[in-house]
């Protein structure tokens, strides 16, 4: 039996753009807690992709130009149901989520259809923009969904994969976890929260731009 054909198979997305000082490090943490991986290049122009892409258990989904990290997204989760894989976790390439709390997230999927992190149970670590931006999101997506949302901007998740062909993205950029969020409470699907660190460095780079990241997020509010 390989690792496509074990009973309730995990699999992990990283979704990446030009991660090459932290993406190896990364994939061989999460290979720790998940079954396989699916690793989308985002059109990265550094030695991300030829970091990873001879890693065991390791599956290369490339982007030839930078279409935004929705889109990377999406071609991951296509990708997991094609693999009829029972639970697919998304994690974000930039060391900002333990892979330590995986299992976490794995066991919220035994009641619930998805887990979302969620680091504003302690905001001591998170930038002041960072939390102030993330409140105004969760509390307008709380409202709109009539469903207590905690951290709307978290990148860490876990699906039961079988919901991922209900809830797919079609906004392309960060908006596209808001998007989720609103698809699978309309469709009745179960959400739980898994409280996780803000793990912030000096150097953070976030690839989130404050501007289109809140008109994108108008747009789902607005359209959605």
């Amino acid at each position: 039996m390989n690792h496509l054909e074990k009973e309730n198979s995990v699999c992990a997305i990283i979704p990446f753009y030009n991660e090459e000082k932290n993406l190896t490090k990364l994939v061989n943490e999460v290979l720790n807690f998940v079954d396989f991986i699916i690793a989308v290049d985002d059109g990265s122009t550094d030695n991300s992709l030829q970091q990873v892409s001879k890693i065991k258990n390791v599956i290369i989904e490339k982007h030839e130009t930078n279409l935004g990290k929705g889109a990377a997204l999406k071609t991951g989760f296509i990708k997991s149901i094609e693999l009829k894989t029972n639970y697919t976790l998304t994690i974000d390439a930039d060391l900002q989520h333990a892979p330590e709390f995986i299992p976490k997230f794995i066991e919220s999927l035994i009641v619930k259809d998805c887990a979302i992190g969620n680091r504003l149970h302690n905001q001591k670590d998170m930038p002041l923009i960072r939390r102030t931006s993330n409140f105004i999101t969760s509390k307008m997506l709380s409202i709109k969904t009539s469903e207590r949302i905690l951290d709307s901007q978290s990148g860490y998740r876990a699906f039961k994969t079988k919901i991922l062909k209900d809830i797919l993205p079609n906004f392309t950029g960060f908006e596209a976890e808001s998007e989720m969020i609103v698809k699978l409470v309309r469709k009745n699907y179960s959400l739980s929260f898994v409280n996780i660190p803000a793990i912030y460095t000096e150097d953070d780079d976030s690839k989130m731009k404050a501007v289109p990241a809140i008109l994108g997020f108008i747009k789902v509010i607005l359209t959605v």
